[in-house]
């Protein structure tokens, strides 16, 4: 695999970040009931810097927790026989929250399908919303954001990496290709 192109460096992903946080309070009009939930690895800092921006534009901060869908995966048999767990810490009651559901990249849907059935299994929420990052296309289920950092129409071929600086000690987002 090799990094083609930086579509967003830090700058680029502050913007997005700053702009979906007002879009999550557009649409919500408050942060009561309202909670992000972070999807294992990546979506789980994001969803924090989030959280950030909204106590900086509203006053209050909306509940957080993290999620692993690991188990809810529906590729689990064939990722390896000894799949890494992150943790799941929802320390609050799903049911009757506004959640907004954070991921680095949606690509198949497939990820977001698997967190919304983990939630299913810890209560009713009163919605469920998506936020990602990067939207990179080649849907494989009937779901789309409600928030977006960026579009990015890619190939098959082709690969988003979202850095984020907890996890890889620096905020970027590039696109790469699969060497064949």
């Amino acid at each position: 695999m090799r990094i083609k192109s930086t579509l967003m460096d830090q700058e680029g992903m502050d913007r997005a970040l700053t702009r979906i946080a007002h879009e999550i309070l557009e649409k919500n009009r408050t942060t009561d009931n309202l909670v992000l939930v972070g999807i294992q690895r990546r979506g789980v800092p994001l969803a924090n810097i989030l959280a950030d921006k909204i106590e900086q534009i509203e006053g209050q901060r909306p509940l957080e927790g993290m999620l692993d869908i690991t188990f809810y995966r529906d590729d689990l048999s064939l990722l390896t026989e000894h799949p890494i767990v992150h943790s799941t810490n929802l320390p609050f009651d799903v049911n009757g929250k506004t959640i907004v559901l954070v991921d680095d990249v949606l690509f198949t849907g497939r990820t977001a399908r698997a967190a919304i059935e983990a939630l299913f299994d810890m209560g009713r929420a009163s919605s469920i919303q998506l936020a990602v990052m990067i939207d990179r296309g080649h849907r494989e289920l009937p779901l789309r954001p409600d928030f977006v950092g960026k579009n990015v129409p890619t190939s098959r071929k082709e690969f988003i990496k979202v850095s984020v600086q907890k996890v890889d000690g620096r905020n970027a987002v590039e696109l790469g290709e699969w060497k064949e």
